[in-house]
């Protein structure tokens, strides 16, 4: 499958809210002013990533520990639970350091943006699922990343994983001590420091990707761009109510989270204008098909066929090209609805009307977006409508057959 011209990257970029004036660059020139450190050495994040927790993991697969780590942790998930009895001691050491907010972190704007996750729940769900979770699939090195690693043989159980970060993210409490975030973010890091070592052994994995170790800093800021920044230019452009301090606790939120994932604090924007000016470098010159990603999109649409959306999966095809651009519909193939498509485009900007009581009678699609939300929620978060939790575990290998 061959990569898109510049030109079409530069015209999806724009059509994402994804493109500075000054276009995309090769080389990593984001100045560590930017960020929250406000200063740093400059390094390229392409070649940081989480060596203290890497070097653990290493010795723990090895060794044949994982098991038993995953074990350990089963009972661990609120964020003022104790370290869990049995973890090796490097490990228990190691979280000690890790678990706990950075110094930096302000309380008042992590619980505005609970609040405001929670007043906009409806608009997430649908920019995270379809609009993000389907980015995902675009980005080169995360699609064959997660299509090559175990996760990506059973995407319904990969899915519920994704969207517990999410959803501990977003809770009222998620930060605070009887919430479960911090725990998660600590989770999610060990299970990248696992990727790192188990990736590379696989042929397939090697013989497609362009980077000897995955998961670097460089790779989970893409992550944050194609969720955080993506969400926050999609919320502006549909006009949703948005005021300037909703704005920068959203920012905040991720901030946080992007340091509980390892990220350095020099690689943090400070504020969305720098946000943007990240995401001009490290995301819109990648957008890209694959064959994985391809395959991936497919099984991740597959999902809300599990439970009863209300709609067809040409209206679920034609919201995916709606949040995203119709190029990415096409890389995808997915086939084209005309009627849900005329839908959507004049039925949803309503429906957001409605929903801000910007308009006084729900528009005639009000419950049919409305119960559509709904159910695509529960099919992602939920493993695929099962109504089980997933916990997040250690992997030990890859794809079977791998």
């Amino acid at each position: 499958m061959s990569n898109p011209s510049r030109r079409k990257v530069l015209s999806l970029g724009a059509a994402l809210g994804l493109v500075g004036a000054a276009g995309p660059t090769t080389a990593w020139a984001w100045s560590p002013t930017g960020s929250v450190a406000g200063a740093g050495a400059g390094t390229d994040p392409e070649y940081v990533w989480d060596d203290e927790v890497d070097r653990l993991m290493v010795s723990f697969i090895e060794n044949g520990q994982v098991p038993a780590v995953n074990t350990a942790m089963e009972s661990w998930v609120n964020n003022n639970d104790p370290l869990p009895a049995g973890l090796p001691g490097d490990l228990t050491a190691w979280l000690r350091k890790v678990n706990s907010l950075p110094s930096w972190a302000d309380p008042a704007k992590l619980a505005r943006a609970a609040d405001f996750n929670r007043r906009k729940d409806t608009y997430l769900f649908m920019l995270y699922g379809l609009g993000s979770g389907i980015m995902s699939t675009v980005i080169p090195r995360e699609a064959r990343s997660v299509y090559w690693s175990a996760g990506g043989a059973d995407m319904k159980d990969r899915a519920a994983k994704t969207f517990t970060f999410g959803y501990d993210l977003a809770q009222l409490d998620g930060f605070e001590p009887t919430g479960q975030f911090v725990v998660t973010a600590n989770k999610t890091r060990l299970v990248h420091a696992a990727v790192r070592h188990l990736l590379p052994q696989s042929p397939h994995w090697s013989g497609v990707s362009d980077q000897d170790i995955p998961i670097s800093n460089a790779d989970i800021l893409v992550t944050f761009h194609s969720l955080g920044t993506y969400v926050r230019r999609k919320l502006l452009d549909w006009k949703v109510p948005f005021p300037a301090e909703d704005q920068e606790a959203f920012l905040h939120s991720w901030q946080v989270a992007l340091h509980l994932l390892g990220v350095r604090d020099e690689y943090i924007p400070k504020s969305w204008a720098a946000a943007e000016a990240q995401s001009d470098q490290v995301l819109t010159p990648i957008i890209a098909p694959t064959t994985e990603g391809v395959q991936l999109a497919e099984d991740l649409l597959g999902l809300p066929s599990q439970v009863d959306l209300g709609v067809t999966r040409g209206f679920l095809n034609e919201f995916v090209r709606y949040v995203l651009s119709d190029e990415i519909g096409d890389w995808l193939g997915l086939k084209r609805d005309p009627a849900s498509a005329a839908l959507i485009r004049t039925g949803w900007p309503a429906f957001i009307l409605f929903r801000e009581g910007l308009i006084p009678v729900a528009p005639g699609a009000f419950y049919v977006f409305d119960q559509f939300v709904r159910a695509l929620a529960m099919a992602f978060l939920s493993n695929g409508g099962s109504g089980t939790s997933t916990p997040i575990v250690i992997p030990t290998g890859n794809r079977p057959s791998s």
